[in-house]
């Protein structure tokens, strides 16, 4: 342990979920910017657009490296340089005069903002197992939520109050503040002796195995698709509130703090039914809440036009399933290799990121024209990520027959 002082449990989730923060903190923060960014840096909207974009990819391949760099230098290492690195991206976003350059600096963010979110989740895995372990998932989870509902909100009072550079001096802030404190309390989880061997070979091995893990591609598909639902209206904000809710760049709040509602509500439910259901029993009780929520939205939307509250309560509703189902299939997925947790929790992470990129890239744009045609996504990526996880659990039991002979 490198940390003097050892955290409680709820100090521990605090801190972690104070790192997850980061990606939120990126993406939710600077959507009420969008049109100072464009006046202010001469762009057109799918420029700007583009940013977010650039972010997520360069998010979604970097989490594919996080964990293998904390399988083999440890957990805590990488989170400091990571954080370092964040921070000198953020100085670039704040002092960026064209276009381009903020390109390249998001880029620079998104390389670094995921390390605390893929790693967090092995150091969690590396301390805890079982109930315990998806007790403290949702708690993280819990905490974390906070973020995608203060974000938007604080970026609209900065826009409205100031430059939105100034959204990215307070980012470079917070990650200063948060390079301190898990200088000096996050621990290390990984020993010396538990590290894996940093060469080509195993990890081409290691990737390989996770890669070609049918039940790997069945739950992370499963928790990438059902969190591509709630993303979806995410990166269509913008035309969302303002567009078709008709709100002005401080009314954010009205699609954001729902969702964030229900990321809590349903990851306090999680916490509480940890142990006392099986995963599951807890899934399903997840899916059913996120698939009538979709169903719902589109059932609105086909017969009436967007509406407060209306338009929002759904959202609620499928971010609290969302975040029932969340904790169980990400352990799940975490126990599928347990000598390479570091470079799984990576897969997971990039599998998300990936269609999340795809979404706000193509997605996004294509559908945020109509909020029914939002809806429409939604409840197809809800639909598919229960196939998914009924493939899993299919494929699950034919292992257990077959190892069993």
């Amino acid at each position: 342990m490198h940390s003097k002082i050892k955290l409680s449990n709820a100090g521990l989730a605090t801190l972690l979920a104070a790192l997850s923060m980061l990606g939120p903190f990126s993406i939710d923060a600077y959507l009420p910017a969008f049109s100072s960014i464009q006046a202010s840096l001469h762009a057109s909207s799918i420029e700007v657009q583009q940013t977010l974009t650039a972010y997520m990819l360069s998010f979604a391949a970097m989490t594919l490296w996080h964990g293998a760099l904390s399988d083999s230098f440890g957990r805590r290492n990488v989170v400091l340089v990571a954080l370092v690195v964040f921070a000198i991206g953020s100085l670039g976003c704040a002092s960026a005069h064209t276009v381009h350059y903020l390109w390249v600096f998001r880029i620079m963010q998104g390389v670094a903002a995921g390390a605390g979110m893929v790693i967090g989740r092995a150091i969690v895995r590396d301390l805890y197992e079982g109930a315990p372990a998806e007790r403290l998932l949702s708690l993280v989870t819990m905490i974390f939520s906070i973020a995608p509902a203060i974000a938007p909100i604080l970026g609209g009072w900065v826009v409205s109050h100031s430059d939105w550079r100034t959204i990215f001096l307070l980012l470079f802030v917070y990650t200063v503040l948060l390079l301190i404190a898990c200088y000096k309390y996050l621990p290390e989880s990984l020993p010396v002796e538990k590290r894996q061997p940093f060469n080509v070979n195993f990890l081409w091995e290691s990737y390989r195995d996770v890669f070609k893990s049918p039940g790997f591609h069945f739950m992370a598909g499963t928790i990438a698709c059902n969190f591509a639902g709630i993303f979806l209206f995410i990166s269509s904000a913008p035309a969302f509130v303002t567009q078709h809710l008709k709100l002005d760049a401080q009314s954010f709040g009205w699609q954001f703090v729902p969702m964030v509602g229900g990321i809590f509500l349903g990851s306090l439910a999680a916490n509480r039914l940890a142990g006392r259901l099986t995963i599951a029993r807890q899934v399903s009780i997840g899916f059913m809440f996120l698939l009538i929520a979709a169903v719902a939205n589109v059932a609105f939307h086909f017969f009436a036009m967007p509406m407060l509250p209306w338009s929002v309560i759904p959202l609620f509703f499928y971010a609290f399933g969302m975040s029932v189902v969340f904790p169980g299939v990400t352990l799940m997925v975490l126990e599928l290799f347990p000598h390479i947790r570091g470079i799984v929790a990576s897969c997971q992470s990039a599998s998300v990121t990936l269609l999340s990129a795809f979404v706000a890239g193509v997605m996004a744009p294509a559908l945020d024209h109509s909020v029914l045609s939002l809806a429409l996504g939604q409840l197809g990526f809800a639909l598919f990520g229960l196939c998914l996880w009924s493939a899993g659990r299919v494929y699950a039991r034919s292992r257990k027959v077959n190892d069993g002979h």
